[in-house]
């Protein structure tokens, strides 16, 4: 669990009372940590996994899309939250997603998901449906161009979930200048100043920024 924003204790406390993991994704996140070394810190923690399927079956997308896949963790916790919807992952990287097509198939999920590689930028802007719920979890750097992409393809009351938004609580420290963290913080800010919609910043993990079109 990425407790960075919480006391210890509150953190153990948090993590005895949300649903654990189910044997595959506690497989998915072995592996992940076996073969990705330090890269590993790109999946979600568990928390945000059981958040992520909640928020999909609340909202029952027909069409959903992730931005950032990796191995595939959040992936499958929003594809089960589907009741019938899609969701469309788009990633860079061949290696990383190719673990995620084996657990997206041992977990029944190819029926539910479609993979794009190549730079979001360019395979979002050629992305025609219309979009539900979304969850951006990429290069941090091009957060506002991903934004814009899918803002111009969600319908209204539509939602937008972005991992990583407080980075450890330094966006709150404007000394802190480390390149990420900067970027973050004017993505941030970029949102906020947004009036075609309505953000709550919640500290889970990372933080996470639940985005609403109005």
């Amino acid at each position: 669990m990425k407790a960075y924003l919480l006391d210890a204790a509150v953190a153990r406390y948090v993590s005895e009372h949300t649903t654990a993991p189910d044997a595959l994704l506690a497989a998915l996140e072995r592996e992940t940590a076996e073969v990705a070394g330090e890269d590993a810190a790109m999946q979600i923690s568990f928390d945000q996994g059981r958040l992520l399927t909640m928020i999909t079956q609340l909202m029952a997308p027909r069409v959903a899309v992730e931005v950032g896949t990796f191995t595939g963790y959040s992936s499958i916790c929003i594809a089960r939250g589907l009741s019938g919807g899609t969701l469309h992952c788009f990633d860079v990287s061949e290696k990383w997603t190719a673990i995620a097509r084996r657990y997206w198939h041992e977990a029944g999920l190819d029926h539910s998901v479609t993979l794009t590689i190549g730079p979001a930028a360019d395979t979002l802007a050629a992305f025609d449906e219309q979009i539900d719920l979304a969850f951006l979890d990429a290069d941090k750097h091009n957060y506002p161009v991903y934004y814009e992409l899918l803002m111009d393809r969600l319908r209204p009351g539509g939602l937008i979930l972005v991992d990583n938004t407080l980075r450890r609580g330094w966006v709150a420290d404007p000394a802190h200048d480390e390149p990420v963290t900067v970027a973050m913080r004017q993505f941030n800010d970029l949102v906020m100043e947004d009036p075609r919609v309505t953000v709550v910043t919640l500290p889970v993990a990372d933080g996470m920024m639940l985005v609403r079109k109005n």
